[in-house]
């Protein structure tokens, strides 16, 4: 049987935002249009959705936004979106409009709320993976990441200097509640001597060992990068526990918070924005539903939304042996 052919579409920004998401917001409106759809922006991502805020987007409405950070389409998390009743006043608004199938921009909760929706009603869903922390499996980037690991990076470059200026040990907390990527590739691109990320136990006993060792062989400079959902609880936590153990280290603590999240998007990030924004109206010209967009081997790669939301992206051990060696 085939599928019924879309000609209206609506797209939504969802959850934390993301360097690059208007890049892809850009994308959606301007191939559908190039393929006569009718495209519909959705104001602060589900909450736009069950308050009917949707508006129709036209070419011009996503010009001079590609370099943008944030997102023009703005974005929340919806606590009605989570309930029976909440989809069904959201899918008799989108009727209104005659929307027949949606875009959402998001991370992994995006698109569990997206699925729903879209096994309770007749409206197909397409994702595409803007978040910075690069914890949806299916994908080798997601939009936002390489923005925000090159803004941490810059930002403990910076602090490094200070540090070695004053033979100190930083501790330097970037996002990453429940992934450690930015951590990851932010602490291995600046030389960081230990990276303590929520995927692996951190043995605290072998961190003093080091820190101790390394204060004795006077190499008195040394970074930490600590992702906030770090089981220990962020840097705060870790800089009290190290200066009970260590009372003479000369030691400071520097959150970065959501710097990271703000900013022009990177070249990177513009590009694989735009190639997933293009791909997720191909996808409905192709009756290809229900799916996330994500770039694998720099190809397009097509991941069931019924399996998106039960994986995550894992950190092998490759790079665990990579940061121990590189740190010593």
């Amino acid at each position: 049987m085939m599928k019924k052919k879309i000609t209206k579409i609506g797209v939504l920004t969802s959850g934390g935002d993301s360097p690059g998401m208007n890049a892809a917001i850009r994308a959606v409106v301007r191939t559908g249009i190039y393929h006569g759809m009718e495209v519909f922006g959705i104001m602060r991502g589900y909450s736009g959705m069950v308050e009917g805020d949707i508006q129709k987007m036209e070419s011009r409405s996503v010009a001079n936004i590609i370099q943008r950070g944030g997102t023009i389409l703005k974005t929340s998390r919806s606590n009605e979106f989570l309930t029976a009743e909440g989809r069904a006043i959201a899918y008799k608004n989108l009727k209104q409009f005659g929307i027949e199938g949606l875009v959402i921009i998001g991370g992994d909760g995006s698109f569990r709320g997206a699925q729903i929706f879209s096994n309770e009603y007749d409206i197909p869903c397409i994702g595409l993976p803007g978040t910075i922390d690069k914890d949806i499996a299916g994908t080798d980037f997601t939009i936002g990441f390489d923005t925000a690991v090159n803004t941490a990076v810059e930002a403990i470059d910076k602090i490094r200097d200070t540090a070695d200026a004053h033979d100190r040990l930083f501790i330097i907390e970037v996002m990453g509640r429940d992934a450690g990527y930015i951590a990851l590739h932010s602490g291995i691109s600046t030389g960081a001597e230990h990276i303590l990320i929520p995927e692996r136990k951190t043995s605290y006993i072998d961190l003093i060992s080091s820190l101790k060792e390394k204060q004795g062989r006077k190499k008195l400079v040394n970074l930490i990068v600590v992702a906030e959902g770090e089981e220990f609880g962020g840097a705060d936590e870790l800089a009290k526990h190290i200066k009970k153990q260590i009372p003479n280290q000369d030691l400071r603590v520097c959150i970065l918070g959501h710097i990271q999240r703000g900013g022009a998007p990177s070249c990177f990030d513009r590009v694989i924005a735009s190639r997933m924004g293009y791909h997720a109206i191909e996808c409905f010209i192709e009756g290809r539903h229900n799916v996330f967009i994500g770039i694998v081997n720099n190809k397009m790669n097509y991941t069931p939304l019924d399996e998106a939301v039960k994986k995550k992206q894992r950190i092998s051990e490759e790079w665990m042996k990579i940061v121990k060696i590189l740190a010593t």
